[in-house]
């Protein structure tokens, strides 16, 4: 099991950093969320009740497991963007036949490799090759010295949401260049549906969704030597109707400052960092979105209609 690295360099997050905080309307990454820590919290947010991500997808994909492995063929080089636990792998892992090779992409290290572990010990008969990477970032993957027929591309959890709708056509013309012809996308897409039970998804009663936000400013103390009061932070989650997104930020409780390596921050009270935006989409709204990028061959959606699986192919 090789693992190819596409080190993240301190100085670009901590430029990338910066340059949120400046702007007029202080912004983070969403990326940075995704530490071992992060991650794990995550992992824990999938398990609540108030989020329905996760289980929908999982019941729709556990319904419709041999039509979807019908769509991905035989002998795929099966590619998951944000492999995280790798979860959601296994139900395509245990159906799919004679997939080529599993390569697992995703921003935390030690998340990747532990996952990996693992899923190395439950499936030895496929080659697994993980990939440690920014892949919001271009990066090229490794040479594959076996044969495969054609790509499929898998991002789940609805992640896609997390971009604008520039980004994510960007971001998905990256994918379909990775896929390329003959490729596929398997894709994770929410659904638009009534506020209360979006908001709740994002307001958990036991605060693991904001203990994951906080986490963001935890980990810049960490890694990036800030010193940011958590106490003096809340967790804010709304749904914005206008745009169809949740909108995830840390609102300041007081007027403060905090250094990051060299630079001084002012924050005042109520003054918000944005740190995650969640888009919900139509199905005949992301259709249109990735038109010309991407072809639909087929969506699963679940009963209640809150969440869709989505196949793809190249253009």
């Amino acid at each position: 099991m090789a693992l190819r690295k596409f080190e993240i360099e301190e100085d670009d997050v901590l430029a990338e950093v910066l340059e949120g905080l400046h702007k007029r309307e202080k912004e983070l990454p969403c990326k940075l969320f995704y530490d071992e820590k992060g991650s794990a919290l995550f992992d824990e947010i999938c398990g609540l009740d108030e989020y329905y991500l996760t289980r929908t997808e999982m019941a729709i994909m556990d319904e419709h497991i041999e039509e979807i492995s019908g769509f991905l063929r035989n002998n795929c080089l099966l590619i998951e963007l944000g492999s995280g636990s790798s979860k959601k792998i296994r139900l395509i892992l245990d159906h799919l036949q004679s997939p080529a090779a599993y390569v697992p992409i995703d921003i935390s290290l030690e998340h990747l490799m532990k996952s990996v572990r693992t899923l190395a010990e439950d499936y030895p008969q496929i080659k697994i090759v993980p990939v440690y990477a920014d892949f919001t970032k271009p990066f090229h993957l490794p040479s594959f010295n076996l044969p495969w027929s054609h790509k499929v591309i898998y991002y789940p959890g609805s992640s896609i949401g997390n971009f604008t709708p520039n980004q994510s056509v960007d971001l998905l013309k990256r994918v379909a260049c990775i896929a390329g012809k003959g490729g596929g996308l398997l894709i994770g897409v929410d659904l638009k549906k009534d506020r209360k039970t979006l908001e709740a998804a994002y307001n958990d009663k036991k605060g693991v969704t904001a203990a994951f936000n906080f986490n963001i400013l935890d980990r810049l103390n960490r890694e990036l030597c800030a010193d940011f009061d958590l106490k003096q932070w809340k967790h804010l989650a709304f749904y914005n109707a206008q745009e169809s997104r949740m909108e995830i930020y840390l609102e300041s409780r007081a007027n403060q400052c905090a250094r990051i390596n060299d630079s001084e921050i002012f924050f005042l009270k109520g003054e918000t960092i944005l740190t995650e935006y969640s888009y919900k989409y139509a199905p005949e709204e992301f259709a249109e979105l990735v038109s010309g990028i991407l072809h639909l061959e087929h969506v699963w959606i679940d009963r209640e209609q809150r969440f869709s699986v989505q196949y793809l192919s190249v253009l």
